[in-house]
């Protein structure tokens, strides 16, 4: 009678219950688009046994045929994350082919010499915005911009059906000059994603750039009010006037063009160090590699194989040679960075080795972060007792020791330890697939071996679900537990002598089962480095709640730090496997060749201004600013703030804070942002 859906399921302890629900929500799988087999004909690139596009082994970025780069769920499911920085790493695999070519097709875009507007009086044009349906079916946008022509100092006001277009920005040129506008405003959508273009049209008509502003009538009104179309017009009649007060006293501001010292540092001589120090060689820029450790390759030296089989020391070997022949990377081995003092473009670091003590002072414009992570020591399951041991050091064995593991009964392998618990809450990510690797390789030396897989979720994602398959068609006993019932390790009576017995209780047959196993393994934490504080302090770069390296936006840019120049990748930021860290050390690499590419970067134009003669000297712009640019010091007596406008990157703290009003953010200074309240209050 209801109308409702039927939901039928079966609970773990076998029973089938029934649920009426409003509404289920299927999550459904990624599949290959239809037309693959066609584009793959058409590229020569091979497809893989699902038909997604096959990559080259450990470079994840490349298809089967050179030159032809790969990323996104075109290569296999993925999220956003993931997405975008297989996409930034592609940029950087084609930029090391292109490097010999670099600079020798570019034009110079040339922009008319910039108008003088300071002292004229305000000449105003208001551009609204149908963006289709988006704004147009809730707005009343030919009601909008009647009003604006009311306003003062408009002296033009017109509608447009997608402000973005190419025509229409001719058409925006054409009206700067028929009316000689000198401030701009557009009433549109988001500025994050549209400011850039519009600033950028204003530069081609001779105006500032900086004498525009813009209203959000999409984002913060018709998509928020569909409901009442009245309402959402009176607001953006509001938003639309509030920023036409604003443009009235904008002012021309100009970016700081700083010199960039073409060359770049990598902290971590690990996977991800080793392939972002080589992808910025390869692009034609000096790096230097600085490892603490005496031998490059960190976790990588103690990993044997790839979930396929393939070995890794092979692959290791190969990285290595290239790091040492390549004449652009100077490598620092059994070495510790002291100190790193500058700013993008411009930074110099402190490093000593240990074995000499000398320090060597190293210029650079970028910092890639790869410090990695490391395997955590288990506070449990007697660990470290001779037939206890973790998945790396198994691995080690397995490698070397096949005839006597070849001869074990029982094997027990317990995931994780460490993990998903309220000292760790994340995910360790490496373990399922390193346990399920590692127990089909046992069951092939042995078929007879029995080899349990004690675990909580298995999580083998995306193509390597396919060894999961593998494993359970092999014989390989998956038994699942819960957090509050974990595994019982303990030693019994074995006659004379004692052996392992592992409890755990089977939710399959709701039982507690027993077995007597001649190896424990178990798979820790990945936790991170002890010196990660320590580096996050130096270079006022954020640590997350479990102390790995946070990026700038988790998905618009995942590789950034928020203090730019300085990038990430690898096991410092979380945990994860060989391909995902080298997508990313490439990405990495990529963003951070963007800058030293060129021998001038051009720092943001609406930084903090600091009026000296009224500074207190109270010093609390220097205590909130994120990027150091504050100091304090002496002037004429007095102890007055001064602002490095090279590290300012225009977060407005250090103004939020003033007192006394002396640090003010161009482009959002408080005579500004008062008039904008007031706009706002008038028309309410």
């Amino acid at each position: 009678d209801s109308k409702n859906l039927i939901l039928y399921y079966a609970a773990e302890n076998g029973e089938i219950h029934q649920e009426e629900f409003d509404l289920v929500v299927l999550s459904v799988g990624l599949t290959p688009r239809d037309n693959m087999k066609d584009l793959s004909d058409k590229l020569g690139v091979r497809l893989d046994t699902w038909n997604f596009i096959d990559t080259d082994g450990t470079m994840p970025i490349q298809s089967t045929r050179p030159g032809i780069f790969v990323c996104g769920p075109a290569v296999q499911p993925k999220d956003i994350p993931e997405t975008v920085i297989q996409a930034s790493g592609a940029v950087a695999g084609a930029a090391e082919l292109l490097s010999t070519a670099r600079g020798t097709e570019i034009v110079k875009k040339e922009y008319p010499e910039e108008k003088k507007v300071s002292g004229q009086k305000p000449r105003i044009g208001v551009f609204v915005c149908h963006c289709g349906i988006n704004i147009g079916s809730i707005v009343n946008v030919p009601e909008v911009v009647e009003y604006s022509k009311s306003l003062p100092n408009v002296v033009y006001a017109g509608e447009n059906l997608f402000t973005c277009s190419q025509d229409t920005q001719e058409k925006m040129k054409e009206v700067i000059e028929e009316y000689k506008l000198n401030r701009v405003v557009v009433s549109s959508c988001s500025p994050s994603t549209h400011e850039a273009l519009f600033q950028e049209t204003m530069k081609e008509t001779g105006l500032n750039p900086y004498l525009f502003d813009m209203a959000n009538i999409r984002n913060h009104c018709s998509w928020v009010h569909r409901e009442n179309h009245a309402k959402a017009t009176e607001k953006a009649k509001i938003l639309t006037r509030i920023a036409i007060g604003k443009a009235r006293l904008l002012e021309p501001l100009y970016t700081l063009s700083l010199d960039v010292t073409q060359k770049g540092l990598v902290i971590g001589g690990g996977l991800a160090g080793i392939t972002a120090a080589l992808s910025i060689a390869d692009q034609g820029f000096e790096v230097a590699l600085v490892e603490r450790e005496s031998r490059l390759g960190g976790n990588l030296n103690r990993l044997k194989r790839r979930p396929n089989g393939e070995k890794v020391d092979e692959f290791l070997e190969s990285l290595v040679a290239r790091v040492s022949d390549h004449p652009k990377v100077k490598t620092f081995l059994d070495s510790d960075v002291l100190a790193i003092d500058g700013y993008v473009g411009n930074y110099v670091t402190s490093i000593k080795s240990r074995v000499s003590g000398e320090v060597d002072d190293y210029e650079h414009g970028i910092i890639v972060i790869t410090t990695g992570a490391v395997e955590s020591k288990p506070q449990e399951y007697h660990y470290e007792d001779e037939n206890v041991l973790s998945q790396l050091d198994f691995e080690d064995i397995l490698e070397v020791d096949q005839k006597a593991l070849s001869k074990l009964k029982n094997v027990v392998m317990i995931q994780c330890v460490g993990s998903r618990d309220e000292e760790h809450p994340y995910c360790s990510r490496v373990c399922c697939t390193q346990a399920v690797k590692n127990s089909i390789r046992l069951k092939k030396l042995n078929p007879k071996m029995n080899v349990y897989v004690l675990y909580r979720d298995v999580r083998t994602y995306g193509f390597n679900e396919i060894y999961y398959q593998e494993a359970r068609a092999l014989g390989i006993v998956f038994v699942r537990y819960n957090e509050d019932e974990k595994p019982v390790v303990e030693y019994i009576a074995d006659g004379e002598s004692k052996r392992l017995a592992v409890r755990v209780r089977d939710h399959v047959l709701n039982a507690e089962i027993e077995i007597r196993p001649d190896r424990v393994i178990l798979a820790p934490a990945m936790v991170p480095q002890n010196d990660a504080i320590e580096l996050s302090q130096m270079l006022k770069i954020p640590l997350n709640e479990e102390k790995f390296f946070m990026e700038a936006h988790v998905k618009l840019r995942p590789v950034d730090f928020s203090a730019e120049g300085i990038f990430l990748a690898g096991l410092a930021h979380s945990p994860k496997m060989m391909d995902e860290t080298i997508s990313q050390a490439k990405a990495a690499a990529g963003r951070a060749c963007a800058i030293i590419s060129s021998p001038e970067y051009l720092s943001v134009a609406n930084i903090a201004s600091l009026d000296a003669e009224i500074c207190a000297g109270c010093g609390m712009c220097v205590s909130v600013c994120p990027y150091s640019a504050p100091e304090l010091i002496w002037m004429n007596g007095r102890q007055v703030a001064h602002i490095n406008s090279a590290l300012c990157k225009g977060c407005g703290s250090c103004s939020t804070v003033c007192p006394s009003g002396a640090m003010q953010q161009l482009g959002f200074r408080e005579d500004q942002t008062l008039v904008e309240i007031n706009e706002a209050l008038g028309l309410l």
